[in-house]
């Protein structure tokens, strides 16, 4: 969700399906949504039809594939919402028939207060001008019991998503245009990445679950297993599932992405023990 290059003043990136493959890789989408969807059954404590009877939005759903999967949960009524044109009139097109996709900036959400019960947010903050208003906005109409999902990227994660390129994200604008450019990748860096730090401020007034670790140490648990496929993944979740929590505690300020899931009720999660259980995050 989200428009256009980086420029003297940052423009939402509008049509960004067209210029970023990525969201029409249907297999890729579909993995994703089988994790978001695991983790959500375990916060509710649902091992089937995670989402029956609830209200859920995926924020920035582009194509929807992530949107198709969230209604096959079992979700009530299911809405998409972006402002990729082209990726919605796909999405309607396939998944019209269940999935109601809306266009709307997520600064301003076309839902009543407290309406949704389950928000999506997948991967979608680096791509906005404010993500700020957009939190916000998510807190306005999110349920007093709802949940809201959200996968977030770390700007001191070593290696760039986008554009595989080794501390991209570190960079001062003006330096990650010129290392984009000079890699052939881009004419210019557009995503805006924040620490732990800062997305922990950009969370204030909810209370959020960590759920990066357990599904790294348990990743069959969480459809998780193409993170470290293979005999590298097998050996990531025999190590991680035993460190002690300090350890992991201590690794979190560089690891690439955080999965958390946010309230704004005390609600914990209702789903069976792990060997990593999920941390409580402390906003800012």
């Amino acid at each position: 969700m989200a428009t256009g290059r980086a420029g003297a003043e940052r423009q939402a990136q509008l049509e960004y399906s067209e210029f970023q493959a990525a969201m029409l890789d249907e297999e890729k989408r579909r993995r994703k949504a089988a994790k978001i969807v695991a983790v959500l059954g375990h916060f509710l404590g649902r091992d089937t039809d995670v989402l029956k009877g609830l209200t859920v939005a995926d924020i920035g759903c582009s194509a929807g594939f992530i949107a198709d999967e969230l209604a096959d949960a079992g979700a009530a009524r299911t809405f998409g919402v972006d402002i990729d044109v082209p990726g919605l009139r796909r999405a309607a097109a396939r998944f019209g028939e269940r999935v109601e996709f809306v266009c709307a900036d997520g600064t301003a959400l076309p839902f009543p207060d407290g309406s949704i019960d389950v928000l999506v947010f997948n991967h979608i903050y680096e791509h906005v001008v404010d993500p700020d208003a957009i939190m916000a906005e998510m807190r306005r109409v999110l349920s007093d019991e709802g949940v809201l999902y959200l996968g977030l990227g770390n700007r001191l994660g070593v290696m760039e998503p986008h554009y595989r390129l080794p501390f991209l994200s570190y960079l001062p604008p003006a330096l990650a245009d010129r290392y984009v450019r000079l890699s052939g990748r881009a004419d210019s860096y557009y995503e805006r990445y924040r620490t732990r730090r800062g997305l922990r401020r950009m969370v204030r007034g909810l209370r959020v679950w960590d759920y990066t670790f357990p599904v790294l140490a348990t990743p069959a648990a969480f459809a998780g297993s193409e993170l470290f496929p293979g005999a590298v993944g097998r050996a990531a979740e025999a190590v991680l599932s035993r460190l002690p929590r300090a350890v992991l505690r201590a690794l979190l300020p560089v690891v690439p992405t955080y999965l958390w899931v946010a309230t704004k009720s005390t609600r914990r999660p209702a789903g069976a023990r792990l060997p990593q259980p999920p941390d409580p995050v402390v906003p800012l």
